[in-house]
């Protein structure tokens, strides 16, 4: 792998590509401690350290943005948010459905009702949170040097402003940089917590050498379960199909076997990304009204078996959802036809879409039973334990960093062999 990514050096399409990702992350992780104006830093800090754990875990995937209260605190959810809504809308709206099938012109009208919806987002988070800060259980007092309606209005601008340039950058990484650029957003937001929450871990008990032990233990534990996950990431449903012998012109065309490649876990860690901020929207809910039934509710969702009913729930149907928005075996069936090709013991046409169905099926329920254990049973443990390793470690956030590495990996493979070099995956 260390060949590979010296190869990749090697290429100076691909490392323009490389140092670009990497100069957007490290201006997303500085505009993450870039407070706002108007904000009291020290005062804040340690009126966050008292939050609840839907509030703890909102600042997990902001990378520590929320708790600094930076310009970078609403984080990439607004627009994660944005575009479920827009994916659901695929199947409800009848005009956004024909957007989809549109090609690249649908694609862009998408896009644009996504940025608009993500602004405003972006603007009703910005006022709840800027309402709950000022409530009576944080008590936060902002700057009196200018009057407050003025602080109230360049604190929520700026934090829309933010929204809008984590948007711009994360575009800009999937354009011109390499990989999925909010994916890779989020995947940097949750490694950024890892060294304070290893160091956590370590001084949880009195006792500093079991609180190593411990930790040790916990990073053991994930290296383990890497390996698993992966192959459950790369695993694959393959239906033969064979392509019957024809004439075109003066050559026999046709004759050989092939595969329809199905993935275990077809939609990666959408489903997980999708769940989390489902489960989490009664958390921001929270932030704007301000009202204690619905914070009590929001913690709920956020620990507890209600929450784990929940993660196991969202994810599987999200893992079908997306499965069947990716893949439609009607179109596949008909490919299939038009080429001359058929499934062994299968009639075209209908009883073949119908196969396909079923494998698909079949196929996605144990992947999205095994992400959604994967998920739950850290959070579980984190919840009878306090460990912040655990949260930090947690299924969650391990497959996420697991599927958005794999596919990043994928990508720079993919660059590699056009210029004949070998790939990470050999």
């Amino acid at each position: 792998m260390l060949s590979s990514i010296i190869d990749a050096f090697k290429v100076p399409e691909l490392r323009k590509k490389i140092l670009f990702t990497l100069a957007i992350l490290a201006l997303y992780r500085f505009g993450a401690y870039v407070p706002v104006p108007g904000i009291p830093f020290h005062e804040f800090a340690t009126a966050f350290q008292d939050t609840g754990v839907a509030m703890t875990m909102l600042d997990l995937f902001t990378g520590g943005a929320l708790s600094n209260f930076s310009v970078f605190s609403l984080g990439i959810m607004p627009y994660i948010t944005a575009s479920i809504i827009m994916q659901l809308m695929q199947g409800v709206i009848p005009a956004v459905g024909r957007w989809a099938r549109e090609g690249d012109t649908g694609r862009r009208k998408i896009t644009q009702v996504t940025r608009y919806l993500t602004l405003g987002l972006g603007l009703i988070n910005a006022v709840g949170y800027l309402l709950l800060f000022k409530s009576p259980a944080y008590g936060v007092q902002f700057s009196t040097e200018v009057p407050e309606a003025l602080t109230n209005i360049i604190i929520v601008f700026t934090l829309v402003a933010g929204t809008a340039f984590i948007m711009w950058m994360g575009e800009l990484i999937t354009q011109r940089g390499i990989g999925n650029g909010m994916s890779l957003i989020i995947f940097v937001s949750i490694v950024s917590r890892v060294p304070s929450a290893i160091f956590s871990s370590a001084t949880l008990t009195n006792d500093l050498g079991t609180g190593i032990a411990l930790t040790i233990v916990i990073l053991a534990v994930v290296l383990v379960c890497i390996p698993l996950i992966i192959f459950v990431e790369r695993a694959q449903r393959r239906i033969p199909v064979n392509y019957a012998k024809r004439v075109q012109g003066r050559k026999m065309m046709g004759g050989q076997s092939t595969y329809i490649p199905l993935k275990v876990n077809a939609a990666g860690v959408i489903p997980i990304i999708f769940a989390s901020c489902i489960i989490y929207f009664p958390a921001q809910l929270a932030a704007i009204f301000n009202v204690d039934w619905l914070t009590t509710f929001a913690n709920w969702c956020s620990t507890g078996w209600l929450n784990w009913l929940l993660t196991v729930a969202l994810i599987v149907l999200f893992a079908y959802f997306y499965t069947s928005m990716v893949f439609n075996p009607e179109e596949t069936a008909d490919n299939i036809r038009k080429q001359g090709g058929f499934i062994p013991g299968v009639r075209p046409g209908t009883a073949t879409v119908q196969y396909i169905k079923n494998v698909i099926n079949r196929v996605t329920l144990p992947g999205g039973i095994f992400i959604a254990l994967i998920a739950v049973v850290p959070t579980i443990i984190f919840y009878f334990t306090n460990n912040q390793l655990i949260q930090a470690f947690g299924g969650t956030s391990i497959l996420i960093m697991i599927g958005v590495a794999l596919d990043t990996m994928s990508k720079v493979e993919s660059q590699l062999k056009m210029y004949n070099y070998e790939g990470f995956f050999k």
